[in-house]
């Protein structure tokens, strides 16, 4: 048992001895304590003080002697107010370090999905939606984030046993779709991937922009001919009605406009898999909406029929959703042609007959909030018993300091020509600072590859979820301070300092571990990496991997403090030396598991 489910369990004991009143354990609240007081765990004994009829600081009072006496890591206590402060004995540390040192798997819990113990509603999946792009275009800097979150969200969830499924959902349809095929119909003159020498996304997305740029000239060519809005002259212009025409074609299985989607989806997802490979996120499954708005538009009708829509006299069908102040939603347009609700209506009918998930997570940007809240009433509207697993994982806009990407303009940040850059700035920073003596070439471009990526991931997901964020690529890139570069040149150090210790000296090093006294530097460092756990727990049930990413920048940055105090191997009283050793080992885990759990790699050597 952990020693504050068992704090719990006493103090929850301790209070029905007492007053008679039962107190679940879990809800009994812990933390670490201040480090203006003198102790390792805080107990906040507020919430007792009614049942027990006592001052704060009497209940703090029972409560310490009766921990005191029962538990016997507890060494000592304090009461500030109503916060017991407990302080833990040497050997509980020197337990936990011994303990946990060898264990690679350290900060990670066992799958659910395996233990006979767990209900059938713990067992069952958890499915993570993220990515989702469209195919007019390449990915993006927004793209980064999301594939990032996504990615990162699954491997906390995994690691605190969850059984997850990452899955992408491609709009592959739609009038943007349609935008770019007809700009190539039109003006590309039989280009390809090949001829140009483009990647496909890069390739489909310019048309994309040639067919906005050719627009712009006819709408602004429309507003001062006829003196109208530019709304209705977006609507009015040649190019916007053929590309609805294709539109309705397309849904109509027009097999010549079918060829020619079909041709340039293939290009783009050719494309997409060399950006995902080389930004090391994957999927279990991917879903298209091309393929899931039908049977989207098929639950809409079935709902229709049933009276929870209803039907204009344009024939188009909404869902009334006033009563819950989400007003009227759109969700199947006069002209029988379908709109996002529709295909995500059917979407999460899918996920449901494929993984019958416990939850259904959207990693989706924030200014989506309002389409969620839709789509749960909606869902549950029509009596679907997963509307309430639906679980919208908001975040905020991602800009570059010269400021907001614009698609239809073509000056979108490219996530391709990031990463190049991200990798060239790694390769500059790395050779001006000397820290790439005795690699060979290929070992070198491999660094240059794991700092620049790594850079990239960690500024972003240290980054609040829900917060808009600015992305600074040169700050990202810096070896000092909260960055990746750091983190990595810590483990780097740590994987140094085990490497010339003599061979099997770790091995030995478990029986030094009796009657060393951690000192000050050390003990916070121990008190740190215990903490490693319960972070993970927090940020898989926050969904914020912000929390690790913070976490394990403190690690590195308490390691470091004690590193520059204190020597390792050079330290003459060899049971503190072994002692230190198992230190750095359990450190260099924990660092490499925090940055496994964003999707982060870190070197061994640099």
């Amino acid at each position: 048992m952990k020693i504050e489910e068992n704090i719990a369990a006493v103090v929850a004991e301790s209070i029905l001895q007492e007053s008679g009143q039962q107190v679940d354990p879990t809800t009994i609240l812990l933390q670490k304590t201040r480090k203006e007081f003198a102790g390792d765990l805080t107990l906040v004994v507020f919430p007792f003080v009614k049942c027990l009829k006592r001052s704060p600081e009497q209940v703090a009072e029972l409560l310490g002697q009766t921990l005191l006496r029962q538990i016997p890591q507890i060494e000592g206590y304090n009461v500030v107010k109503g916060f017991l402060n407990m302080v833990l004995t040497p050997g509980f540390w020197l337990d936990f370090l011994g303990r946990e040192a060898g264990n690679e798997r350290f900060g990670y819990a066992s799958a659910k999905h395996e233990d006979p113990g767990r209900s059938s509603q713990a067992k069952k999946p958890v499915v993570v939606e993220f990515s989702s792009p469209n195919t007019n275009k390449p990915l993006h800097l927004g793209h980064i984030r999301n594939n990032l979150l996504g990615y990162a969200v699954s491997l906390l969830l995994e690691g605190t046993g969850n059984q997850v499924v990452k899955v992408n959902l491609v709009n592959d349809r739609g009038i943007h779709i349609c935008k770019s095929m007809l700009a190539w119909i039109r003006f590309g003159q039989g280009e390809t991937p090949e001829s140009s020498e483009k990647k496909g996304d890069k390739l489909v997305g310019d048309y994309y922009v040639v067919f906005e740029t050719k627009l712009r000239q006819q709408v602004d060519a429309l507003m001062k001919d006829k003196g109208i809005s530019e709304e209705e002259a977006r609507k009015e212009a040649p190019l916007m009605q053929e590309a609805r025409s294709l539109l309705r074609r397309w849904e109509a299985r027009d097999p010549e406009v079918l060829a020619v989607w079909k041709q340039m989806n293939e290009w783009v997802y050719q494309g997409f898999d060399v950006t995902y490979k080389r930004m090391g996120v994957a999927f279990d499954k991917t879903y298209y909406e091309s393929e899931t708005y039908l049977l989207g538009r098929e639950i809409v009708s079935e709902g229709l029929r049933a009276g929870a829509f209803y039907e204009k006299e344009d024939g188009s069908v909404w869902a009334d959703l006033s009563e819950y102040e989400l007003n009227e939603k759109l969700l199947l347009r006069a002209d029988g042609t379908s709109v996002y609700m529709t295909q995500d209506i059917g979407t999460a009918q899918l996920r449901y007959d494929d993984f019958l998930p416990r939850k259904m997570i959207y990693v989706v940007g924030n200014e989506q909030n309002h389409h969620f809240d839709v789509l749960k009433k909606v869902l549950d509207t029509l009596g679907k018993p997963y509307a309430a697993a639906i679980h919208h994982l908001s975040y905020g806009m991602v800009e570059l300091p010269q400021g907001r990407m614009k698609s239809r303009e073509g000056t979108v940040v490219d996530a391709d020509d990031l990463m190049d850059e991200m990798v060239a700035t790694a390769r500059k920073t790395t050779e001006e600072l000397g820290k790439t003596q005795g690699l060979s070439e290929a070992d070198k471009q491999e660094l240059y590859r794991v700092i620049g990526l790594g850079a990239l991931k960690y500024f972003i997901l240290k980054v609040d979820p829900q917060k808009n964020m600015l992305f600074n690529p040169e700050e990202s890139i810096d070896f000092n301070g909260n960055t990746g570069p750091f983190i990595q040149y810590t483990h780097a150090r740590i994987c140094s300092v085990l490497r010339k210790a003599s061979p099997g000296r770790l091995k030995h090093a478990y029986g030094s571990l009796e009657g060393i006294s951690p000192n000050g530097k050390e003990k916070e460092l121990l008190k740190r990496l215990h903490e490693f756990p319960g972070v993970v727990l927090e940020a898989a049930h926050e969904l914020s991997p912000a929390r690790v990413a913070n976490y394990v920048y403190e690690v590195a940055r308490e390691f470091n403090q004690f590193y520059h105090d204190y020597s390792i191997l050079n330290e003459p009283d060899q049971g503190i030396s072994d002692f230190r050793l198992l230190l750095s080992q359990l450190t260099v885990t924990t660092i490499r598991n925090g940055m496994a759990l964003l999707g982060i790699d870190v070197p061994e050597r640099m």
